[in-house]
């Protein structure tokens, strides 16, 4: 059975990869790490189950067309009222895909919490991320430094992202590597990623977020340690300091703004963007409790 089960999906993941061929934007298909590598599972069971109700009705297309074709001496029943074994084929065949589906929802939503830390020997890097019209900024508030359209990460290290917005909603997603969710003003999200290869990704708000929305694009760079500690070394010796006026002109509008590493934060920064929407409101020193690691 495990083996029959196997192969259909082999089967589907196969037929999968024959329609995307050539197309180099559906990384769906194609993932970098573990998150996105489950979820992309996800994606082929749900899909797979799904397939069946297809496969039935096509199966049932021939059936009925071979049945009652033309020149056929079928019986003729014109009293026929009802048949307990089409109800069943009706009711419960649909009724065991619901189950089916959303038993396997319900565990990959759970074992997907995108606010669940993933189990790893090296300790996360934390990153802030601010959403801004049309770019993002990433801050790496335990070496005050910072980022825009560029989020660098070493390779095989856990990523623990807080995730906010300075202007209007956003949403947040690198494909290859972790699912999407919304960035917010005066509120704070979380996502987990990990890059097991090195590469550059593309990441991308996926909420309309006003003209500039189709540029909002930003790098992702998964590199080995060695190299990230390069590129942190490089970071620490750009010219730009973000400071509050510094932070006030990256915050206007623009478009297709090019990479910017700032050698300097100002503390709390992060924070601070929160609190211009929530008054002071906002607990800040501890991050939301998260599950279990995966």
């Amino acid at each position: 059975m495990k083996q029959t089960v196997g192969k259909v999906r082999y089967a589907v993941f196969t037929l999968l990869a024959f329609l995307i061929a050539g197309c180099d934007r559906m990384v769906v298909l194609d993932p970098k790490g573990p998150i996105a590598d489950a979820e992309r599972g996800l994606l082929i069971d749900a899909f797979t189950v799904m397939m069946i109700v297809v496969a039935l009705v096509i199966v049932l297309a021939f059936l009925f067309a071979l049945r009652y074709r033309a020149g056929r001496n079928a019986r003729y029943e014109p009293t026929w009222a009802y048949s307990a074994r089409i109800d069943a084929v009706v009711w419960l065949i649909p009724a065991l895909i619901v189950i089916a589906v959303a038993v396997l929802l319900w565990r990959s939503t759970h074992k997907l919490d995108p606010y669940r830390e993933i189990a790893s020997s090296n300790p996360p890097l934390d990153v802030q991320v601010v959403a801004q019209d049309w770019k993002w900024l990433f801050i790496y508030p335990e070496q005050g430094v910072a980022s825009v359209n560029q989020l660098a990460i070493p390779v095989g290290r856990p990523i623990s992202l807080r995730i906010t917005s300075d202007t209007v909603m956003n949403s947040f997603y690198v494909p290859a590597l972790a699912g999407q969710i919304y960035a917010m003003a005066g509120m704070q999200t979380r996502l987990q990623l990990l890059a097991d290869q090195p590469g550059k990704f593309v990441g991308r708000n996926t909420q309309y977020s006003g003209g500039g929305f189709s540029d909002q694009f930003f790098e992702v760079v998964a590199m080995s340690q060695a190299d990230f500690d390069a590129w942190m070394a490089k970071a620490k010796q750009a010219p730009g300091k973000l400071d509050p006026p510094t932070y006030a002109k990256l915050a206007e509008r623009s478009r297709l703004n090019p990479i910017v590493q700032y050698s300097a934060i100002e503390p709390r920064l992060f924070d601070s963007i929160i609190d211009k929407y929530t008054g002071g409101h906002q607990a800040h020193g501890q991050a939301p409790t998260a599950p279990a690691r995966r």
